[in-house]
This record gives structure tokens, C-alpha cells and sequence, in this order.
């Protein structure tokens, strides 16, 4: 019998980035007792290399600023497909988690009255993104550590020992959740070091895995974003939505080859950068689209103006929402007005002294000078669209971030719904925070609610013990054994390829061909050596969780005959109300040998609330919206 390390707990937090350690913190101020468990090394988390900062109306630089603004510009970003009820949340409370990472210790960046400065993004109306610099993800991250310590620290104060009540397991890999009766019992997984099996016997879970970016070839995304989150909550028995979407975030770096995708933030074109083509032109002036017409400036005089004089000047289009940017730059490429590497030119140096941008954006000034050679005070940059965010995600409500599965949450990237079909920049860290902390208090208030636990079944730990080892064994019926790098490869270059930034039917049915071919290779997939230091068997196992969460993006893509957001149809280019409120839910069904297959079903969302409705002008609701639709609406009733 395979030895098994094992371990109990109230709560046990899959992930350790801005939402893992967010609901670990709630969750232990409630008195439990929780572990949490990543991937890699703790404080190496993918949050540290969100850049620009955290959106929060907080009105520092520009008191107009509101709640109702931010969810008005949130619920625009994300093209009205939003969980209404979910954007209503995160801009309420965003200004109190952000107040409350400097009770922790977080050191912002500060405007001469010395309150927390906030910078522009795109999409946002108002100077919104609370910042460090362009380290904002790093510093997040650094001060909810510091405040774990803090509460170990008092753990060991009350009870002798640091580890108490709040443990971290670093390096450590969740394969499979357990259930019981289909409710959450268990999360089983391994070491990376050493290859060894441990069970965290546990009733509630919360999955803060982040997104599923390595499932293409060009991302932004660190290494251990293969969707474990996403595919851990399908097999278990939980849904996914808006899994169609996916954010290309406009500047990721394309030059030298093996940088391509390291992110740029958008911080540069916050603080005057601006995008040109080959000929020199400011572009984004040609692609302001429909919804957005009269929202943005027309003329490069009145964009400039735009930066000391938003009160009198419309923005600049070189903030408009990341799809309209990232398809905008894709279409100047194609049509041959792009950068001698396959981008187009980000331009800050022009813009800006030496000495501002060094501070403001010293990250940029590194991460260029180092990896490419280039002096971006003295030249521009090259930048092109890169995978960066999943808007589609697990299922949960908005209020407790629960699943459909009894004892399991998701918040974060890996939770679906809050950023419809498209995410504002700066939106994400705010996201990890809010539905981070409302995660933790979900998870506590299920544990306290129950009168007894669900107790593992030896048998699912043996199976999942028995998966977790199949790649050492030789394939089965004579098969040539499969590299897992060699499919890993050509996964990515089909979802790269046939389903990325524009879409068409016949692709995504050539990817979906493709990826029930990957299929049955992965049966036959084979590592060698032991399980000791093994990336191979590694990423024999993400592989599982890559290929399904690819199906679920290709299948939804299919279903969806628009263009909306973070989905591009080449063959459907214009955007239908009759899809606005309709979600793809996305469910794992049949033989999960090596995965299950997914269903896609259609759902209608709720109705916003009425009050919520009345903040938009009808004449803009009127280009999202069926007739239908607005028949009550007020102003058609008057």
C-alpha cells in the first residue's frame, strides 16, 4: 500500500497568491485552524507580478470618483455579461481592503497631501489604481505574509507553537479533491521535492489557483498556471462559466524570442505612454468602437490635455478596455504596419523625463535594460498581445464564494463571473482582496455550520494515489510512449493558433479535433526515473488539468456566435444583446480516463437590480440590451 502523509484541518486554501492569503487570513481570525498549500516556493505567488495597481474608488486624486462609477466602468469593461451582484461587491469594498492592507503594513506610493495615490488604467473613468511603484502584486503579497507571521506569531504567544492553528505547505501539489456524499472531505497531492503522497483530511476548501494562461504558447503567466484550480472544481463536481473568455492582455514583450509574453504593464500608458505603428502614427485614435464613442478623445491634442485636465478633456484611446487595445494592435500587425518583431511600439521615453520614469516605473526600466537591451527613457518599446487573464472560472455566489460542490469555494482568477466577458486592469487585485477575504468568511461560516464532518473513503485516496502514478507505467495495448513535453508543446500551439485572440468556427473545430487527439495520447504518457525531483511527472500531471480546461475554452468559444469582450469571432464580429445575458456553463461528463469529457450548457443570469440598472443612461444600456430587455426600463415607461 502507497504511504500517505496526512494531515486535518478546518480549512484548507489551495493557492497562496493575493486570495489564498486573503481568505487564510479570515479564516484564522475566525478561530480555525487552516492550511495553506502552493505550488511553489511561499511569496512566489503569480499576484507578485500584477504591476500596475489596485483599483479602488477611493477618491484620493479625483474626488469624483465613487462606488457607482467603479461599478458602472466595471460592469462596461466587462461588456454587461457580469455577475451584476458580484461588481457590486467589489466596488463597494474595495476601498476598505485597500485601508486595510496599510493596517497591515503596505507602503504606497503617496500624492503630496499624503494619502495613497492612485494612477490611471484603462477602461477606468477616474485616476482609480491605488499603487507601489510598478511592484503593486509584490507588495500585496509581502504584507499579507507579514501579517500571517503576525498571526502565527500570537499562535505562538497562545499556544507554544507557530504553527498552531496556520500552517503553509510549500511545494506541494493538490491532484485531486475528495468528497464524500458530494461534499468536500479531502485534498490530496504530493510533494514536488520528494515525490511523496499527503491528504489533508478537511471539510472546506477554498481553490485560489490562479488562471490557466500556460495552456498557450504566448503568455504572461508563470509556470504553475495550468488550470489546477478550474479542473480540480470539474472533477469534483462543480461548474465553470464564461470559460470562452479569454484576456490578451495589449503589451506583453515579443522581442527577444525567449522573453515573448513577459508582461508590460499598463502602468506605461496610465502615466502618458502612448502605442504607435511603423509609420509613426498614434493609432488607437482609428479603433475607438460604437459603445465607446464620445467617452474617448479624437484628437492626439485633446488626449494630451486629457493627463492635467481630466475634469474638461475626454481620455486618451490608448486606455480604452484591453480587448479593444489587444485586437487593435493585432489588426495593425496583420495589415503590415507592425514592429520589425511582430508588435507595434510603446512609446513612454518621448513622453516623460529619464529621471520619472525611472521612478515611476522601475520595474520597466530593469525588465527591458536586462532581458531585451533596450533604454526605454531613450527608445521605444516593442510590445504585442499576450494570454494574461481567464475571465471564466468556477461558479460560485457572490456573497460567500461558494460552489455548487457542499465545502467548496473559489475566489480570485479561478472564480468566474465578476469580470464578464472582459477585465479592467487594476480590477484583479481589488478582486483577490474582496471575494479573497469573502472566501475565507464563507468557508469559516460552513465549517461552524456543520454537526459532523465528511470522512475520506480510503478507497478515493487509493485511486487517486493509483492516477497520480500511472505515467511510470508502460502504456497499456503496445503504444509508443508519449512525451509529456512533446504534448504540452503541441497543446499550446493549437490553443495559441486555433483559438486565441480572433476566433473562427472551422479553427476551433480543427482544435477541438486536436485536443481529443492529445486525449487519447495522454493515456500513453510515460516518465522516467523516480518520483524525487521529477518535472517530467510533473507536468504529465498538469497536462490533465490543461487539456480540460482547453476543451472548455474551445467548446465555448464554439457555442458562442458573438463577439463580446475576450472573445473575437472572425466570423461573427459583432456583438448580439440576445447573448448578453446568457452564460456557458461549462460541466465535466462521461469516462475520466485520463480526463473527463465537458458539456456546455446554456444559463440565463439574473435581472440587475433595478436600482443598479438606473445608474446607466439609457442610450447606453440601449447598445447592450435587447428591446425586450428594457421594455420597463423608467424612461420607456414615462
Amino acid at each position: 500500500m502507497t504511504e500517505v502523509e496526512r494531515h486535518s484541518y478546518d480549512v484548507v486554501v489551495i493557492g497562496a497568491g493575493g486570495a489564498g492569503l486573503r481568505a487564510v487570513i479570515e479564516a484564522r481570525q475566525r478561530g480555525l485552524s487552516v492550511a495553506v498549500v502552493c505550488k511553489s516556493l511561499f511569496g512566489k505567488a503569480h499576484t507578485v507580478m500584477a504591476e500596475g495597481g489596485c483599483a479602488a474608488a477611493m477618491g484620493n486624486v479625483n474626488s469624483n470618483d465613487s462606488w457607482q462609477v467603479h461599478f458602472r466602468d466595471t460592469m462596461r469593461g466587462g461588456k454587461f455579461l457580469n455577475n451584476w451582484r458580484m461588481a457590486e461587491l467589489h466596488a463597494k469594498e474595495a476601498p476598505d481592503r485597500v485601508w486595510e492592507l496599510e493596517t497591515y503594513g503596505a507602503l504606497f506610493d503617496r500624492t503630496e497631501d499624503g494619502r495613497i495615490s492612485q494612477r490611471n488604467f484603462g477602461g477606468h473613468t477616474y485616476p482609480r489604481l491605488a499603487h507601489v511603484g510598478d511592484r503593486t502584486g509584490l507588495e500585496l503579497i509581502r504584507t499579507m505574509q507579514q501579517k500571517i507571521v503576525s498571526l502565527q506569531q500570537e499562535d505562538h504567544a497562545t499556544y507554544g507553537d507557530y504553527e498552531a492553528k496556520l500552517k503553509v505547505f510549500s511545494e506541494c501539489t493538490i491532484t485531486e479533491l475528495l468528497t464524500s456524499d458530494g461534499a468536500i472531505a479531502g485534498a490530496f497531492g504530493y510533494w514536488r521535492e520528494s515525490g511523496r503522497f499527503v491528504l489533508f483530511e478537511t471539510p472546506a476548501v477554498v481553490l485560489a489557483t490562479g488562471g490557466i494562461g500556460k495552456s498557450f504558447k504566448v503568455t504572461s503567466n508563470s509556470w504553475e498556471y495550468t488550470g489546477d484550480g478550474h479542473a480540480l472544481a470539474l472533477r469534483a463536481g462543480a461548474k465553470l462559466i464564461n470559460m470562452e473568455f479569454v484576456q490578451f492582455h495589449p503589451t506583453g514583450m515579443v522581442w527577444p524570442p525567449s522573453v515573448k509574453g513577459i508582461l508590460v504593464t499598463e502602468g506605461v500608458r496610465g502615466d502618458g505612454g502612448v502605442l504607435r505603428n511603423s509609420e509613426g502614427e498614434r493609432f488607437m485614435f482609428r479603433y475607438i468602437p460604437d459603445v465607446f464613442k464620445g467617452q474617448y478623445a479624437e484628437t492626439e491634442e485633446e488626449a494630451d490635455r486629457w493627463y492635467t485636465d481630466p475634469d474638461n478633456n475626454r481620455r486618451t484611446p490608448d486606455l480604452l478596455p484591453r480587448d479593444e487595445v489587444a485586437r487593435a494592435i493585432n489588426t495593425e500587425v496583420k495589415e503590415g504596419r507592425g514592429s520589425p518583431h511582430g508588435g507595434v511600439y510603446l512609446d513612454i521615453a518621448s513622453r516623460m523625463s529619464a529621471e520619472e520614469i525611472k521612478r515611476r516605473l522601475p520595474s520597466m526600466y530593469h525588465q527591458f535594460a536586462e532581458l531585451a537591451d533596450v533604454d526605454i527613457t531613450a527608445e521605444p518599446m516593442e510590445v504585442g498581445p499576450t494570454c494574461h487573464y481567464v475571465m471564466g472560472g468556477v461558479e460560485v455566489d457572490p456573497d460567500t464564494a461558494a460552489s455548487s460542490v457542499p465545502g467548496l469555494f473559489a475566489a480570485g482568477e479561478c472564480a468566474g463571473g465578476m469580470h464578464g466577458s472582459n477585465r479592467l486592469g487594476g480590477n484583479s487585485l481589488s478582486d483577490l482582496l474582496v471575494f479573497g477575504r469573502r472566501a475565507g468568511l464563507g468557508a469559516a461560516d460552513y465549517v461552524e455550520s456543520l454537526t459532523e464532518r465528511p470522512t475520506v473513503s480510503e478507497v478515493d485516496v487509493a485511486v487517486a494515489a493509483r492516477t497520480a502514478l500511472a505515467p511510470f507505467d508502460p502504456p497499456r495495448d503496445g503504444r509508443t510512449p508519449e512525451n509529456p513535453y512533446t504534448l504540452q508543446a503541441e497543446l499550446q500551439q493549437c490553443m495559441n493558433d486555433l483559438v486565441g485572440i480572433i476566433r473562427t468556427a472551422d479553427e476551433m473545430e480543427k482544435a477541438l479535433e486536436k485536443l481529443d487527439e492529445i486525449r487519447g495520447r495522454l493515456r500513453a504518457v510515460t516518465v522516467e526515473g523516480h518520483r524525487q525531483y521529477n518535472p517530467g511527472w510533473h507536468l504529465a500531471l498538469d497536462l490533465r488539468n490543461m487539456l480540460l480546461v482547453s476543451e472548455c475554452v474551445a467548446r465555448a468559444a464554439l457555442q458562442r456566435t458573438e463577439s463580446r469582450g475576450g472573445h473575437t469571432r472572425d466570423d461573427y464580429p459583432q456583438m448580439d444583446p440576445r447573448w448578453r445575458n446568457r452564460l456557458l456553463v461549462c460541466s465535466a461528463t462521461g469516462d475520466e480516463d485520463p480526463v473527463p469529457h465537458i458539456e456546455v450548457t446554456v444559463k440565463e443570469q439574473e435581472p440587475m437590480r433595478a436600482d443598479l440598472l438606473g445608474l446607466f443612461e439609457l442610450s447606453e444600456l440601449e447598445k447592450y440590451y435587447t428591446d425586450e430587455e428594457l421594455a420597463d426600463h423608467p424612461e420607456r415607461t414615462a
